[in-house]
């Protein structure tokens, strides 16, 4: 009975980790919203997925946004013109800027799970290009 009740748990892990899934967002100078943008803009993802932000045109990284993470959740920050990976296990809300162009308002949020961390991302300071194409994004969180 304990070899099954292990093996049964083992087969729910394996099979949990097996559904994680691969989001792609490109970093480009022009895109469908105009100039400085991530495509997507919003992800909505599930704790284990990978998030791949793709340096496709270069002067771009991807880094989180201060006080725009899940408590707890590890902070991550991309160099210039280079590909950057990560796996998001903490459920919540994940702000996205590009460090040059944040004031031009490239700016990204992913949703990973429960927004458990709304109302704090909410408050965050933010102005001109980068709340004008924030807010848009926050509105389309899914509790």
């Amino acid at each position: 009975m304990l070899k099954t009740t292990t093996a049964a748990a083992l087969m729910l892990l394996l099979g949990t980790a097996a559904h994680a899934a691969t989001h792609e967002v490109t970093m480009l100078n022009k895109g469908a919203d105009g100039a400085m943008v991530f495509e997507p803009a919003f992800v909505a993802a599930q704790p284990g997925d990978t998030i791949l932000f793709k340096a496709t045109d270069k002067g771009h990284n991807a880094e989180t946004i201060k006080g725009m993470h899940p408590e707890g959740a590890e902070t991550f920050k991309g160099k210039m013109g280079k590909d950057l990976e990560v796996t998001l296990t903490e459920e919540g809300l994940y702000g996205v800027k590009c460090s040059p162009h944040f004031s031009m308002g490239m700016v990204a949020l992913i949703q990973v799970g429960a927004p458990v961390n709304r109302e704090a991302v909410a408050a965050a300071p933010m102005k001109g290009a980068a709340k004008k194409r924030f807010d848009p994004l926050l509105a389309q969180v899914a509790e």
